[in-house]
């Protein structure tokens, strides 16, 4: 196990695909009072090399250190752009953590079936968006109707082959401390698929009952995580 607690000045949230920075707006009230600042930044999701180029772009604005915080796709985001001498480390809530050559679809891909790969509307560019039963089945069956209504309408279609099939060449992982928040209830990313992503990366994990999205439906799980990543 790596070092178990960073002293960090800001705390970097990264949200996933079919998403925005508003995905962390239940999680950013119980920051206050944390003693870091908290950014949440709004990613492109165009390509990985546009998503870090968006993530290195608040790394800079920021005094360091940093933990970078990755949910889902994000974590794939992260795992790209935690180089940075700032980056102290790393937590994934539900989120890929691909090891060099691979990308968060091959993982996707390879690891066991869930239902959302049925539940994809792709348009001739390649991107993906959520269908609304996408969202109650696959994405956010532990939030309320109007909570799934609000993804659905707002959701940020995200590039299939730049995205989500583009390679990790160096994953951040490797040397630094990383922490992981795994969603037992989860029908995006499998949760078999998390617990051997959090065990190859001898990250810090917690479980949570939840769907594809604690930091809306158990954001205080979510928290507390990363209250005990900066000690």
């Amino acid at each position: 196990m790596k070092d178990p607690m960073v002293q960090v000045s800001t705390i970097i949230l990264a949200h996933g695909a079919w998403a925005n920075s508003s995905a962390w707006a239940k999680v950013l009230p119980l920051l206050e009072g944390s003693g870091a600042s908290v950014v949440a930044v709004s990613l492109p999701l165009t390509s990985l090399e546009a998503d870090t180029a968006t993530l290195a772009r608040a790394i800079a604005l920021v005094d360091g250190p940093v933990l970078l915080v990755g949910h889902s796709y994000g974590g794939a985001v992260i795992t790209q752009g935690g180089h940075d001498p700032k980056v102290a480390g790393l937590v994934y809530i539900n989120g890929f953590a691909p090891d060099a050559g691979e990308s968060a679809g091959s993982l996707g891909a390879g690891g066991p079936p869930t239902s959302l790969p049925d539940n994809l509307l792709p348009d001739a560019e390649g991107f993906l968006k959520l269908s609304r039963k996408g969202v109650a089945e696959s994405f956010a069956q532990d939030l309320t109707p109007a909570e799934q209504a609000l993804i659905f309408a707002t959701q940020g279609p995200v590039s299939g082959p730049h995205a989500l099939g583009a390679e990790i060449t160096s994953p951040a992982w490797k040397v630094k401390p990383s922490w992981y928040l795994r969603g037992t209830n989860d029908h995006a990313i499998h949760p078999e698929l998390q617990a051997m992503m959090a065990k190859r990366m001898d990250a810090k994990t917690v479980d949570t009952d939840s769907s594809h999205v604690p930091m809306l439906s158990q954001p205080r799980k979510v928290v507390d995580l990363l209250l005990q990543a900066v000690g």
